[in-house]
């Protein structure tokens, strides 16, 4: 994406979304867990779909969580309310199916068990973070607008401003951008689940005004900026009703839209421990860092681990052709600012704490939500100083 003009597309989806219904869930579990065991291991999968919330995977904990009373919790606060809609937290049914992690496993993550003495990380696998100064959050812009405008949709559905509005939704936005930098918005994709009772015209209406102008500034459009809302005409039937949702489908949407690299493993359902999640937060913290610092325009970031073993295997900087300092350097520079073992990355980000339920709709990237201490760019001078 060098010196030329081009579009790149991103999407978000509602929280009302039934893999969003189900990273919510999944969130939900570990957070009451974890807030009253904070040495849990937790592995929570869920599947809905009509009438029904189905919860597997591996837990290990000392407390006890009323998990059924967790998930309709959960479905209530996102929206389903009527058996109208094919989902209902009152009436579906809840059905557990949970194991204990495997001692294997445990031994290499439990400090002093395993082969070496420090905690490993629970799995192999690599991890990716990513920033960019393109908008004031240092996130990719087509993946900031489709997150804001999923919010919108909620927060208008949920303030009766829309009152038709159902729970599940997506977006989708477009920008052109030109020597790799934004300079419009092309299409924005709308999908929103309503009542069957409101016309077509007033739906769109509705939500051109009230979200899609709310959400993308007036000097990112133009005359030939299309607006594409519930293009097949009608969108009632939607949620679990619609679209079996499961855990951990949403990664791309999770983190950056499509621009930078995914290593392929979810966060929703999984403690610290786990380094899909624990280290994707470290990573981009890292790289948000790199870009707050003035050293680059774009950063990633690569971490790669074994299990049972504390440090990564790998560590990779790429400043994607934007630093002004070799990259050799800033490699340097990561490895002696942050410690990536992943007791200490779960120590330094404060992760031992139920923060989870709110990443699990609108992206664990580029929200100043005071939990999410990833986000932080307090290493930024420190740095800036040490690249001189």
């Amino acid at each position: 994406m060098g010196n030329e003009q081009f579009f790149f597309t991103s999407e978000s989806v509602t929280e009302g979304h039934p893999d969003k219904v189900a990273d919510a869930i999944s969130d939900s579990i570990l957070d009451a867990i974890m807030e009253n065991d904070t040495g849990c291991r937790v592995a929570c999968e869920t599947l809905v779909t009509t009438g029904m919330a189905f919860i597997a995977g591996e837990i290990t904990t000392n407390c006890y969580v009323d998990i059924p009373q967790v998930v309709r919790k959960t479905i209530r606060d996102i929206g389903y309310h009527s058996s109208m809609m094919g989902f209902d937290w009152q009436t579906c049914s809840v059905i557990t199916s949970i194991d204990h992690q495997s001692s294997d496993i445990a031994q290499g993550v439990n400090v002093g068990e395993g082969l070496f003495e420090d905690q490993g990380a629970g799995d192999q696998g690599l991890m990716f973070g990513y920033a960019t100064s393109e908008t004031e959050e240092l996130m990719p812009m087509p993946v900031m607008f489709a997150h804001k405008i999923c919010q919108r949709l909620a927060q208008v559905r949920k303030n009766g401003a829309l009152d038709f509005l159902r729970p599940d939704g997506k977006s989708q936005v477009t920008i052109e951008y030109e020597n790799g930098t934004p300079r419009r918005v092309d299409t924005v994709v709308i999908a929103a689940q309503h009542n069957p009772d409101v016309s077509y015209d007033h739906l769109r209406e509705a939500i051109v005004e009230e979200v899609i102008k709310n959400v993308i500034p007036q000097d990112m459009t133009d005359g030939d900026t299309r607006y594409l809302v519930n293009a097949t005409g009608r969108f009632v039937v939607g949620g679990p009703m619609g679209d079996c949702g499961l855990t951990g489908r949403k990664i791309i949407v999770d983190t950056y839209g499509g621009q930078g690299s995914h290593g392929g493993g979810c966060f929703s359902g999984k403690d610290p421990s786990k380094v899909d999640r624990s280290a994707s937060y470290m990573a981009r913290h890292i790289a948000k860092n790199i870009v707050a610092s003035g050293i680059s325009r774009k950063c990633e970031i690569q971490l790669a681990y074994a299990i049972g073993v504390a440090q990564p295997v790998s560590v990779l900087v790429d400043l994607m052709g934007t630093g002004t300092v070799p990259k050799h350097r800033v490699e340097a520079i990561v490895r002696k600012v942050f410690d990536l073992r992943p007791a200490a990355i779960i120590q330094y980000l404060d992760l031992l704490r139920p923060i989870y339920k709110k990443t699990a709709a609108y992206g664990h990237f580029g929200r100043n939500e005071p939990e999410f201490t990833w986000e932080k760019t307090n290493k930024a001078e420190e740095i800036k100083a040490l690249a001189g």
